[in-house]
């Protein structure tokens, strides 16, 4: 196996920097690396009929839909956004409702469907950690956004590993070099060895964050990867054990770069998180390049966004890894001096988050400070993110914070363009519509704000009743959201506030919305729907996947 050529690679990794024809969404935040939520799809529907079960199923019938193209079947606990990439829509579930009989018990799953039709494909099984659920939550699945470049599919699984997958799963034979996928799928559960069938993730390659690391990852592993040519950056999900007051492995880094070819350590934060880590990490990446230079920003467990330099460095300052694919160069065996060095970090705590009447606010009081779950987004040489906490530690005071991305060093107070406190927690990523210049993002507590991005002045906020946990998604001059309560809401992208349209599919909804070609993917804890008429590229006769690099 090998990466496709640098036209097809960068189809994924450089919209920021290229124009791109093709309406594939590969990727956490689509074909943009700087994450924005936002699609240039036009003619969606305002609504939809999510249909009924089929009598004694769990199945849809689609007859009792409308404007549905069709309905998957997933396990009882689905987190993590879809992509779609090469005609196939991955997503993460658990395994409650088993797909083969062969794979049964509690286990984690990427589910593999065919674009069109939604047919089942394969399936990537991920056995629990033995360590229980300070590592790995029972029941909760495959919380991650894979990444999909050509013919490979990078994910992190809930077994704190990052994985490299053939697209096509096990119906092309079992390629090398990792061969033990009927080792991998029994680990820690006491069963024989089983072999893997058509319907089975081929692994490629597989890199162990807690073997290789030494990090220990508070209740769950979640980084939707960013894939920047031949370079991986992933987030480790080290946290605090069950104590809530120690970090086992302080000295272990927050965030790495690894070899997409081969799944080798190019290079690690030199920001030094571990002691200060408030609870867990869960944050994603993105990049963008800002004075020439290509940066990767992080929101930390410490409450601080990071701005690191993109080229993994040795301790001379030369450089490990190209990020761009060239001529064939030596890698370094030895990584502990090859870094992704700081260049501005960001304290997003207000001071009157950590002090109250001359006392320190212990962490995780509701009117105190927060770490970042959300995913910085990039736009316009500024960096868009919100503060918030584990859910599970309920609601609390947010911070909404706008970052001048040209800016060197500690920016904590030099950086800040704007900033809005009157959001709650969050773990949700923003979404910007260029044409409107409104950035939009939901608040756990389960309102919708509504701002200039430019300015930050507030323009309206919308009342879901309901937990949020996933991000808005702008397309078409239209917000849409779902929440806890299963309501689908579709609000005008617009100064004034408009509701469009409600429906409740039935289940929670706890990701994000996506759009591919032409098709909106709506997934709720238990089914994902794929909404709309069968789409096509629109605005060229350019084929899928092509790019022209701007000088």
């Amino acid at each position: 196996m090998h990466i496709k050529t640098l036209p097809l690679l960068l189809s994924v990794c450089l919209i920021g920097d290229a124009t791109v024809f093709g309406e594939d969404w590969p990727a956490w935040g689509g074909n943009d690396p700087g994450r924005n939520f936002f699609s240039a799809a036009k003619g969606l529907p305002d609504t939809f009929n999510p249909g009924k079960m089929k009598s004694g199923t769990e199945d849809i019938d689609l007859a009792t839909t409308k404007g549905v193209k069709w309905v998957a079947k997933l396990g009882s606990q689905s987190y993590g956004n879809p992509v779609v990439a090469g005609g196939r829509v991955y997503v993460g579930t658990n395994n409650e409702t088993p797909r083969d009989k062969k794979h049964v018990g509690d286990r984690s799953c990427l589910y593999c469907f065919d674009e069109k039709t939604g047919e089942f494909l394969w399936q990537l099984v991920v056995p629990k950690l033995k360590s229980g659920k300070v590592n790995d939550w029972e029941n909760l699945g495959l919380l991650a956004s894979p990444a999909v470049v050509g013919d490979r599919v990078y994910v992190v699984t809930s077994r704190c590993e990052v994985l490299c997958l053939d697209a096509r799963g096990m119906a092309n034979g079992n390629d090398g070099p990792y061969v033990d996928e009927a080792k991998y799928v029994v680990q820690d559960t006491g069963k024989a060895p089983i072999e893997p069938g058509k319907t089975d993730a081929d692994i490629l390659w597989r890199y162990d964050m807690i073997d290789e690391l030494g990090v220990f990852p508070h209740n769950a592993s979640n980084c939707s990867i960013l894939v920047v040519g031949d370079v991986l950056y992933v987030c480790t999900s080290n946290g605090q054990d069950w104590t809530h007051v120690n970090v086992p492995s302080p000295n272990s880094p927050s965030f790495i770069a690894l070899d997409a070819k081969t799944g080798k350590l190019v290079g690690e934060d030199n920001a030094g998180i571990g002691p200060r880590i408030f609870h867990g990490q869960w944050t994603s990446p993105s990049t963008g390049v800002v004075n020439g230079k290509r940066l990767v920003f992080f929101g930390g467990g410490d409450g601080v966004c990071y701005a690191l330099d993109a080229e993994p460095k040795k301790g001379d300052g030369s450089p490990i890894v190209p990020i761009l694919p060239g001529p064939e160069f030596k890698r370094e065996e030895e990584t502990d001096s090859s870094y992704l060095k700081k260049v501005w970090w960001a304290d997003l705590n207000p001071p009157e988050y950590k002090v109250k009447d001359g006392k320190p606010i212990k962490y995780p009081a509701a009117e105190g400070v927060s770490e970042i779950n959300a995913t910085p987004v990039f736009y316009k040489n500024r960096v868009y993110i919100a503060t918030g906490q584990d859910p599970e530690h309920g609601e609390g005071v947010g911070h909404l914070v706008c970052l001048d991305a040209t800016k060197t060093g500690d920016i904590t107070k030099t950086g800040v363009i704007w900033s809005y406190q009157g959001i709650k927690r969050s773990i949700s990523t923003v979404s910007i519509d260029p044409a409107a210049g409104l950035l939009f993002v939901g608040d756990f507590s389960g309102f919708v704000h509504c701002l200039d991005a430019e300015t930050g002045k507030l323009y309206w906020v919308y009342d879901m009743k309901a937990h949020m946990w996933g991000s808005t998604m702008v397309a078409d001059g239209k917000v849409f959201v779902g929440d806890e309560d299963g309501d689908f809401t579709v609000l005008a992208a617009d100064k004034k506030l408009k509701l469009l349209s409600e429906v409740n599919v039935g289940a929670p909804i706890y990701s994000t919305p996506v759009i591919a070609n032409g098709v909106m993917y709506i997934g709720s804890q238990t089914h994902l729907f794929a909404v709309g008429a069968e789409g096509q590229p629109t605005g060229t006769d350019k084929p899928r996947n092509e790019i022209q690099i701007k000088n």
